[in-house]
């Protein structure tokens, strides 16, 4: 009989350490904050090819809280005392891209090797232990005429 107590003990013992150890668990995994981080992409659909092409990703930290400013009124603002050069971050990775455009026009072959950039620096961040969160989008094109402008902007937001 006495032993039979002190397999119960020990199983109830146990039972108490491994229940302990994933409530621990839980809240570590719980408790850490998510990294964010972003790789833009901007294509140029200017005629011609003569357009910019890039894909950035900032290699820097930003400290939000130095360039908000706070608004009682609705009208009151501060931002006059935060400097537009300020905000520019000076480590970042640029990489070229092509134009959707060339001489003779949309240029199926730029997209593919597009395409392919983006796919190898998605790979990159993967195995980096980043996982693609949000993928959005925009397009200010050319309106025509003599407007001759417009780029394609595309954002790969990552998260771990």
């Amino acid at each position: 009989m006495g032993q039979r107590i002190i397999e119960t003990l020990k199983n109830h013992t146990m039972k108490k350490f491994i229940l302990t150890s994933l409530l621990g668990l839980s809240i570590f995994f719980t408790a850490q904050a998510q990294e964010y981080a972003v790789v833009t992409t901007v294509e140029s659909i200017v005629p011609m090819g003569i357009g910019r092409s890039r894909m950035i990703s900032n290699k820097e930290d930003v400290n939000l809280e130095r360039f908000t400013t706070q608004r009682e009124t609705g009208t009151d603002t501060n931002q006059g005392q935060v400097s537009r050069k300020d905000l520019k971050i000076n480590n970042l990775e640029e990489t070229k891209m092509l134009n959707f455009f060339s001489a003779t026009g949309i240029n199926f072959r730029n997209i593919a090797s597009n395409d392919a950039m983006i796919a190898s620096k998605l790979t990159e961040m993967t195995e980096a232990g980043w996982e693609l969160a949000f993928v959005t989008s925009g397009v200010e094109s050319d309106a025509g005429g003599t407007d001759g402008k417009g780029l394609f902007i595309t954002r790969f937001i990552f998260k771990r």
